[in-house]
Formats: C-alpha cells, sequence, structure tokens
C-alpha cells in the first residue's frame, strides 16, 4: 500500500535517501589498507589486525566475520 499523490503532507516529504550516496563502494586502495594495518598495529589491537587481515584475504564482510567462531577457522593444530 502506498501514498496517496493526493495527500498534502507527502508533498512536503523528502525522499528517505535524498542527499545520500546510493549503490556500491568502492574499494580500498592499497594505500588505505596499509594505513589501517599500520594504525592497528600502533594502537596494538591484535584482535582488530586479525580480523581486518582476514577480511581483506577472504573478501568476507564485517557482520560475516563477527560471527565466525574459532572452530570455524581452525582444523586441528593448524589455522
Amino acid at each position: 500500500m502506498g501514498y496517496s499523490r493526493y495527500d498534502p503532507a507527502m508533498h512536503a516529504r523528502a525522499p528517505w535517501n535524498h542527499g545520500k550516496t546510493v549503490g556500491v563502494k568502492r574499494p580500498l586502495t592499497q594505500k588505505q589498507i596499509w594505513a589501517i594495518r599500520f594504525f592497528l598495529d600502533r594502537e596494538v589491537r591484535l584482535r582488530d589486525r586479525a580480523l581486518f587481515d582476514l577480511a581483506i584475504d577472504s573478501k568476507l564482510r564485517g557482520c560475516d566475520l563477527v560471527k565466525m567462531k574459532i572452530g570455524d577457522i581452525v582444523a586441528g593444530e593448524e589455522i
């Protein structure tokens, strides 16, 4: 069910995505990737660095990475 074009309140309402960039985002450049790695190393954020490297290598999204468990990655003594 949509809105009526005769409803005067709808004429002043802006679309939800007005002024926002829509579509696919550009991938990170090599310079940005190394800057993030350098920052995470400098701040000694080992977990975040490991998740970032895994995301870059496997091309997974952040929400998929956070759901992962150690058992999903480790097989025996190998990672």
